[in-house]
């Protein structure tokens, strides 16, 4: 599905807010370029404005009407008239899935006339209690393409904030659902988008002395599920690279663990690292063309780093113990990383050329799984101190705040914006139920992330282009 993406336009800031209440039919959409990304509209938001540190104390009531269609088409989505419905209830679990938002439940809400969603009647969506409106509209194209129209206005200033406009090949519909709702959380909080991204991670499934892995794919709310593998070998650890088409992941095919790179639009893999010693917990370097894994030679577990193409790998670290669990800072310069060699699993970081090795944590409990931060600024990881739980701290490793507490939480991948992450967590038992679970920085909205099987080690990937 990834030739779609090219197609996914994004459209434009037409015009300031007199202009477009002005209008009786929402605008044209012009799209612009592939991947180009539509300056903000409107005003500033001057009343508006959702604390994103300050957690769901006092979440934003927002209205979603159901997106209407001047002309009721059948698609190969189906006919626009639903996808208006469905579109709406994308926006709303998005974004009330952040926890910044109290979407208002649209059943009691009025339907919203086509012409109206230029000149929404503001007296109702206040009567409704709600403060920021959110109204859209579909259209199918001549040429078999979707329109979606997103609106964004302040209820009480009566301002419109931002409109963009998403043109969709059929199949990829949904996207727009997430990129109106990227719209209106990145307007509001001031953050960055990261509702259209996806996750890869491990599919379980079966007791746990047989238990089946198969790589999976879906889009960050669930929806969209695939299974990459077909559970023939136990896979671990998958990570995106930065171009979301290729997966690097260690597999136990051949009965050889070894790390392979797998490319999502042909199916193909190939091995990075034809050696025979163990590998594992690959991660691929900002700039997509670097993999830092660790590799265990005589009986000592360091750091290596080799081209994603494959090649010679370079030792990076020589210290007694296990060095693991590598994750590049974002600008590639950095690498944090675990290492038992203090006596205990502690985090580390270094150069991304193996110098300069400082430990940071210095906590109670062992420290594990670190992964940096998309915006740089923290370092998330697995905290074992009798629980397994997901905490953060800065790159100095000062700042330390556990997120969950639960019983055995592990694995952090961080979404595209920094805000929030999501991890895995075991049940109780041997019955070993997995779920995948996510939290925000404020360690307050912690959610099930709903999949199919039972599932493991999250790999958040980048925003979508």
């Amino acid at each position: 599905m990834m030739h779609h993406s090219k197609y996914l336009a994004l459209a434009l800031a037409l015009s300031g807010t007199t202009a477009a209440l002005a209008q009786t039919a929402p605008p044209p959409v012009q799209p612009s370029q592939p991947g180009q990304t539509a300056p903000a509209a409107g005003q500033q938001p001057d009343e508006l404005v959702v604390d994103v540190v300050g957690g769901i104390s006092a979440p934003l009531g927002i209205a979603i009407p159901v997106m209407p269609t001047a002309a009721v088409v059948n698609t190969p989505a189906g006919s626009t008239d639903e996808l208006g419905r469905q579109l709406a209830a994308i926006v709303t679990n998005d974004l009330r899935n952040s926890g910044l938002f109290k979407p208002i439940a649209s059943g009691g809400l009025k339907g919203v006339a086509f012409p109206e969603v230029t000149a929404p009647t503001f007296d109702y969506w206040g009567g409704a209690g709600a403060s920021a409106l959110v109204q859209g509209y579909i259209r199918a194209n001549g040429d078999g393409t979707l329109t979606v129209g997103c609106y964004l206005y302040d209820v009480f200033s009566r301002n419109e904030l931002a409109r963009q406009g998403f043109v969709v090949p059929p199949g990829d519909w949904r996207r727009a659902g997430h990129k109106c709702a990227d719209m209106v959380y990145s307007k509001l909080t001031g953050e960055g988008p990261y509702f259209d991204s996806r996750v890869i991670y491990v599919s379980e499934t079966g007791s746990k002395a047989k238990r089946i892995k198969r790589l999976s794919i879906m889009d960050q709310d669930g929806a969209n599920h695939r299974f990459l593998t077909n559970g023939q070998s136990i896979v671990l650890t998958p990570r995106f690279a930065p171009n979301q088409q290729t997966v690097v992941y260690m597999s136990y095919l051949n009965d050889r663990p070894a790390i392979y790179v797998y490319d999502i639009g042909t199916g193909k893999q190939h091995l990075l690292v034809n050696n025979p010693s163990l590998s594992f917990s690959p991660r691929v370097s900002p700039d997509g063309r670097t993999v830092v894994f660790s590799m265990a030679v005589a009986g000592n577990t360091d750091l290596y780093k080799v081209a994603i193409t494959g090649g010679s790998p370079q030792r990076l670290t020589d210290a007694p113990g296990i060095d693991t669990g590598a994750s590049f800072s974002p600008d590639g310069s950095r690498i944090v990383f675990e290492s038992d060699r203090s006596g205990a699993q502690q985090i580390y970081v270094m150069n991304a050329d193996g110098s300069n090795q400082q430990r940071i944590s210095f906590g109670s409990g062992r420290y594990a799984t670190p992964v940096w931060s998309p915006r740089g600024d923290l370092i998330a990881f697995t905290k074992i101190a009798g629980n397994f739980r997901i905490g953060v701290m800065s790159p100095s490793g000062s700042g330390e705040k556990l997120l969950t507490d639960d019983w055995q939480d592990e694995g952090p991948s961080w979404s595209p914006n920094g805000r929030v992450l999501m991890f895995h967590r075991q049940g109780r038992g041997g019955a070993g139920k997995a779920d995948l679970w996510s939290v925000d920085l404020t360690g307050v909205n912690e959610r099930r992330v709903p999949t199919p099987l039972d599932g493991s080690d999250p790999g958040w990937g980048p925003l979508r282009r």
